[in-house]
């Protein structure tokens, strides 16, 4: 019985490894056939980039935050001391955050945030106690 395990044991061991060259040729058929991404560009283009930094300039519409520049739109959430706000409003020089996708090579802004967080989003990230199973 012990004897006949064994050499089915290694008769499928025989068999999955004879099998590994013949599924690793199908990868670069498979690799190729599939359109490659660019380089930096992220996977899901409808997702949201975070992005902060010191704001250096600004324009009707648009903002320039380190080396990069986003554009702002209508669509665009703009948020200073956790209030809703205008781009008059920012301040060269200041913290800035937000989101932003990339749209066709522009940095689309989807929000933006001037000046620090405001004290009721850093509250809402403080550790909550752990509740423990079995106490109450």
């Amino acid at each position: 019985m012990k004897t006949s395990v064994k050499l089915a044991l290694l008769a499928f061991t025989s068999l999955a490894l004879a099998a590994l060259p013949l599924r690793a040729a199908d990868k670069p058929e498979n690799a190729a056939s599939k359109p490659k991404k660019e380089a930096g560009a992220p996977a899901n283009s409808n997702r949201s980039i975070p992005f902060r930094g010191k704001l250096v300039s600004k324009s009707d519409s648009s903002i320039t935050v380190g080396s990069r520049t986003f554009v702002i739109t209508a669509d665009t959430k703009l948020t200073k001391a956790g209030k809703s706000t205008t781009l008059a409003d920012a301040v060269i020089g200041e913290d800035v955050g937000g989101s932003y996708q990339d749209k066709d090579g522009k940095l689309v802004a989807k929000s933006v945030r001037f000046g620090a967080k405001s004290a009721a989003a850093s509250e809402s990230k403080e550790k909550k106690p752990k509740k423990v199973e079995g106490a109450e």
